[in-house]
């Protein structure tokens, strides 16, 4: 790659080099004038163009040129500030992605975990303010139900040879799901036990603060800290946990309908009016 393919931008003090035909594929960007020699307030200095505007802030411009996409830092909150440099060099696409911000801000997703503990049973309701967390929860948590086996059973045989019975977990909505564990009795005065499965961990828990723990590190894994814990009633164990996730704001690509050479052909076409 020859000098003659770059340009060296002093942009606010920082330097930026990239190729001419970066800035040149947005042919009515006022950046396009400025490294032509179109625009008389800019003038090469010492083999760069000195450009008196925020140097950080031309770090995302540059970068949309280089890759027609707006995507942001989670921490970014200088949303005006940046559309005001779009504004100064012209980049109307970037305006347009700017125009959009309540895409651009991260949302935080809440989970909330009610826990109740009585007796010899762990009862479990998991509300989600969004409906894929619920449905990848849904996917690693297992309810197996312990049961006779009744084609092994006879009077003969004691204790009686049981079963596991795998069910998913009562999605009654898309943003909660309900599951239980621990001992309960069944109508023939026998004692049944519902344990809980949560992936990657294969042990079958019947213990719901167990249970609980195991919960807690799936969320965990999943992005999300504990933000909160309370006591609901103190004589039921009922507790409440509540965990946040920051979803980072995906990339916003510039329409792939508003081609450079489209605007080349525009102002072409207008010339020869």
């Amino acid at each position: 790659m020859s000098s003659q393919e770059l340009v060296t931008l002093n942009v606010g003090g920082k330097i930026f080099t990239t190729r001419f035909s970066t800035i040149k594929q947005f042919p009515a960007c006022r950046l396009t004038r400025i490294i032509d020699g179109r625009d008389e307030e800019f003038k090469m200095i010492g083999g760069q163009i000195f450009v008196d505007r925020d140097g950080v802030l031309f770090s995302f411009i540059l970068d949309f040129l280089r890759t027609h996409q707006l995507l942001l830092p989670t921490d970014f909150s200088d949303h005006l500030r940046l559309q005001r440099e779009a504004l100064f060099y012209e980049l109307d696409p970037l305006v347009d992605l700017l125009n959009q911000e309540h895409l651009l801000q991260p949302r935080p997703a809440i989970v909330e975990v009610h826990f109740l503990s009585r007796n010899t049973q762990a009862f479990f309701r998991v509300f989600g303010s969004c409906s894929k967390t619920i449905e990848r929860l849904t996917g690693r948590i297992t309810v197996f139900i312990e049961q006779p086996s009744a084609l092994t059973w006879s009077r003969n045989s004691f204790p009686p040879q049981m079963t596991l019975l795998p069910l998913p977990p009562q999605t009654p909505s898309y943003h909660d799901l309900v599951f239980q564990c621990g001992y309960d009795s069944t109508t023939d005065n026998q004692t049944g036990v519902r344990y809980v499965s949560i992936k990657p961990d294969n042990r079958k828990l019947a213990n719901g603060t167990n249970v609980l723990g195991l919960l807690i590190d799936a969320l965990l894994m999943e992005g999300f800290h504990l933000v909160s814990a309370r006591t609901l009633s103190s004589e039921d164990k009922s507790e409440c946990y509540c965990f946040e996730r920051i979803k980072r704001p995906e990339a916003l690509t510039m329409n792939k309908t508003l081609k450079p050479e489209t605007t080349i052909t525009s102002e072409q076409s207008q010339k020869k009016k």
